[in-house]
Parts: C-alpha cells; sequence; structure tokens
C-alpha cells in the first residue's frame, strides 16, 4: 500500500502537537477528488491551527494546511479528470478535514478550482488563501463604489501575506496606497511593491476616545482588528468602506455608531473560508487577470516540506514577511 509524507496536527494529553507522519490514501478524509500535492502555504490561520495557539482546528487528528495546489490524481466527479491542475482553498481544509500538507489530499469536488490560465500551480500558492482574501477584499470594496478618484486606501497589517499582495493589486488597479507597518525596516520593501506612503504604527494613537477624526482613507484593507479597527472607523472620509479579514490585534471592537451615521461609513466582514463557488471562480479568474500581482516572487518564500515546522515557528513570533510556499511533491 503506498504512502505518503503528512504533516498531521494531533491533541495528546490536552496538549496540541504537530508532526510529520506516514499515511496512505485511505486515512485521509473521504471526497470525490483525490489531488496529487505539488505545493501548500502557511497562513496565519494555519499556524494557529498547528500550534494550539488559536481555536482555529475543529477535530483532532487532522492533516494541516488551509491551501492546496496540485494535479487531479483520481476522481468521481465529471468537472475534474486525471491530469487536470487544480486549487483548493479555505471550506474545512486543515481544520475540520485533511488539509494540504501531504503528499495527496483527497476533498469534495465541490471544493475544487480549476487552475486559471495563467497562473502556475507554484504562482496559485504565493496567492492561496490570502491572495483570494485580498482579492476578494477589493472587489467587495468595488460593489461599495471604491474607486481610486475616492482617495487613500490604506492597508493595514501590510507586510503580512494579505497585505502585501493588496497593495500589489491595488497599486496596479490606479489606487493611492497607504501601507501601515510596525516594522521599520520593511519600508522601502513595501514601496517596491506599490506603497504610495508608508505610514508607521507609532505614529496612529489608538487610544483616542473621540467618536470621529480627521478624515483620510477612501477605503481599508483590515487585518488587525480590535484597536487599530476602531481607529479605521473613526478616520474614514465621507461614505467610505472598510474590509476586515483578521483579528491579530484583537477580536473586540470598541466604537460608537457616529462614523456610520454620519459619515456613512461601511464596515464588510470578509469571509474567504465559505465564498460560494460562482464568486469563488471569479476572483480567482480575476487574480490571473487584472489582479494579478506583478511582483509575486518579491513576496514568495519557498521552502522545503521538511522545513514547514521552522517556518511555522516564524510565523507565530511574527518574523515572517509576504508569502512562505511550502513545496510538498518530492
Amino acid at each position: 500500500m503506498q504512502t505518503f509524507q503528512a504533516y498531521r496536527i494531533f491533541n495528546e494529553n490536552e496538549k496540541t502537537t504537530s508532526r510529520f507522519v506516514d499515511m496512505t490514501l485511505e486515512e485521509l478524509d473521504p471526497g470525490e477528488v483525490v489531488i496529487r500535492t505539488a505545493y501548500s502555504s502557511i497562513n496565519y490561520k494555519d499556524a494557529l491551527a498547528a500550534t494550539g495557539a488559536g481555536k482555529v482546528i475543529r477535530r483532532f487528528p487532522c492533516v494541516g494546511g488551509i491551501d492546496v495546489s496540485g494535479v487531479v490524481e483520481s476522481s468521481q466527479d465529471d468537472r475534474f479528470k486525471p491530469g487536470d491542475e487544480v486549487i483548493v482553498t479555505g471550506y474545512d481544509m486543515g481544520v475540520a478535514h485533511d488539509g494540504g500538507y501531504a503528499g495527496r489530499v483527497r476533498v469534495p469536488a465541490d471544493w475544487v478550482v480549476h487552475l486559471p490560465q495563467g497562473l502556475s500551480l507554484f504562482e496559485a500558492m504565493v496567492l492561496g488563501t490570502a491572495g483570494f482574501t485580498a482579492a476578494l477584499s477589493i472587489h467587495r470594496l468595488e460593489q461599495n463604489d471604491l474607486k481610486p478618484a475616492n482617495g487613500k486606501v490604506i492597508v493595514t497589517g501590510a507586510t503580512g501575506g494579505v497585505g502585501s499582495l493588496a497593495i500589489q493589486m491595488l497599486a496596479q488597479c490606479g489606487y493611492h496606497v497607504v501601507a501601515l507597518t510596525g516594522k521599520d525596516s520593511e519600508h522601502e520593501f513595501l514601496k517596491t511593491l506599490g506603497a504610495s506612503e508608508i505610514l508607521a504604527r507609532n505614529q496612529v494613537d489608538l487610544n483616542s476616545t473621540r467618536p470621529l477624526e480627521s478624515a483620510q482613507w477612501a477605503g481599508a484593507l483590515d487585518s488587525v482588528g480590535g484597536a487599530m479597527l476602531s481607529w479605521l472607523t473613526r478616520t474614514m472620509r465621507q461614505n467610505g468602506a472598510i474590509a476586515s479579514f483578521g483579528n491579530a490585534g484583537g477580536a473586540e471592537l470598541h466604537a460608537t455608531v457616529y462614523p456610520f451615521i454620519l459619515r456613512g461609513v461601511r464596515l464588510i466582514g470578509i469571509d474567504s473560508s465559505a465564498t460560494a463557488m460562482p464568486l469563488r471562480e471569479k476572483i480567482w479568474l480575476r487574480m490571473s487577470t487584472d489582479l494579478r500581482p506583478g511582483l509575486m516572487d518579491r513576496v514568495a518564500q519557498p521552502i522545503a516540506f521538511s522545513q514547514l515546522p521552522e517556518a511555522i515557528d516564524k510565523i507565530m513570533q511574527g518574523q515572517a514577511r509576504g508569502r512562505v510556499v511550502v513545496k510538498v511533491a518530492d
């Protein structure tokens, strides 16, 4: 019986542990499509699941990895045939269904997206959930009337996976992008990605109690949450819109209704995991065309499968930049 390597998450003695194991196809969760894995990636959610630092994983044991790209090995669904290049991101992957950190992945056919023309399997994982979240955020903001002529767009957590890709996507669409970061050493890096301005986090007064402050932003993409998101609500321009998709700075939101009723500010929640397939396919198509980042090589950090544990530790310590792409294939 053929075996392959997998990075599996366990709960042992009430403690979350992760390690490489050998598995067979029969041990994986059921699904109509079997994929021979080429690449996966590391998202903050993956690091939380693998370390137990966040309550994101919903069952043990579980193969980690919420993203995967690869080639269909077998399929019980007519939409996919052996040899097709495909992507899976989100849904229950890596948290309640065996995910992408394995030589083989078996998933429901309804989760699978054909690789769009213009993207390689590697580039698909430079994008992954992070790129999908960035593109979906821009798409939702545009549906709420955001356009370059409206004014500046701010991106928080700018050196992270979502932020570094969002800056490129926005800049090439003509937006004036302001990158907000707490990493002073990364200012030049962010400018090379297309940021027009850099705002240091220590220049932001997150403790202000004023219900409204100077109106600055036509749009915002926020991965931080907490006090940062509260500050954004106070500093948006008239009819500005915020895409919220992260809580690295806290899950609670302390705000007043004034930004919403006096400035018409819109707060849009972005749930990339559960995006319906028609919109999911549309966003992947946009990431291969008008929202395709031109500098993916600048944000991509390829690693071998064996380096996965060390890379997860770096992400938990806040030492990562851009996107970590894991080469799973032999």
